[in-house]
């Protein structure tokens, strides 16, 4: 089966409304046309309604970096499945590292906003790796089938379709450090046979898996063009037009 990539922007928390709306406007005309791939910018929650006018009618899709799980309530600070949507939010990311690593997100946390995300139509974006500790104990399969199986609890191949996951090794976000070509195919070749176990061979191989981690234009080609790499999930690179061109063009 063919599965078509998705090249992804995190934007982290970065840019003023102002400074995302000329990023779309510079950004729309140089991948104007371009069908071979999805792509998807995720900005601050504030920058949403922003960015989702800039990028109306074109060919390129928005989605928030966070949701909380419950659909509404006291939970100050948090963006809901109802906001983002109201707004026209398609996607959201799930887990990232980040998020895991700064406000405590755990397994249990990322399955109750997957869950949430597909009961409202929202693709998900779920987010997995390990720390540098645990691939120096030869510990990186254990994990991945831990996030994946604590993620993935309750979810039935039925409801499976809309899910991305994107593999991003702790250790090289935002480092300069990249895991190797060779290296990132065989932690998706982990997460794609984990995925077979728990969700049916069929699933796992529609389901796309992206590589995040100091994803640049002078490696995209080498990691995108990996078989089992079905796009990116990019940080640093994304914030410029032209680099981030670059990688989707890769």
């Amino acid at each position: 089966m063919s599965r078509k990539a998705l090249i992804a922007a995190n934007w982290k928390m970065y840019k003023t409304p102002a400074e995302a709306k000329a990023f779309v406007d510079a950004f729309l005309p140089l991948v104007a046309g371009h069908t071979r791939d999805e792509i998807a910018l995720f900005p601050s929650p504030v920058l949403l309604p922003t960015v989702i006018a800039a990028a109306k009618g074109s060919n390129v899709s928005v989605g928030c970096q966070n949701i909380h799980f419950a659909e509404e309530g006291a939970y100050t600070g948090e963006t809901s499945i109802g906001q983002l949507k109201a707004v026209g939010g398609t996607h959201t990311l799930i887990g990232h590292s980040e998020r895991r690593q700064y406000f405590a997100e755990t397994d249990e946390i990322v399955n109750k906003k997957l869950h949430t995300a597909l009961k409202h139509g929202i693709g998900p974006v779920v987010c997995i790796g390990e720390v540098l500790a645990e691939r120096e104990a030869g510990l990186t399969a254990d994990v991945l089938k831990t996030q994946i199986a604590g993620a993935f609890a309750g979810i039935t191949p039925e409801a499976a379709g809309p899910i991305v996951i994107a593999y991003e090794p702790v250790w090289a976000i935002g480092t300069g450090k990249t895991a190797t070509p060779e290296m990132a195919a065989d932690a998706h070749r982990i997460i794609r046979a984990e995925v077979a176990k728990l969700l049916g061979a069929d699933v796992a191989v529609a389901i796309r898996i992206l590589y995040g981690g100091s994803v640049k234009p002078d490696n995209a080609t080498s990691l995108i063009g990996q078989e089992e790499i079905d796009g990116a999930l990019v940080g640093g690179a994304s914030l410029k037009p032209d680099s981030f061109t670059a990688i989707v063009k890769y």
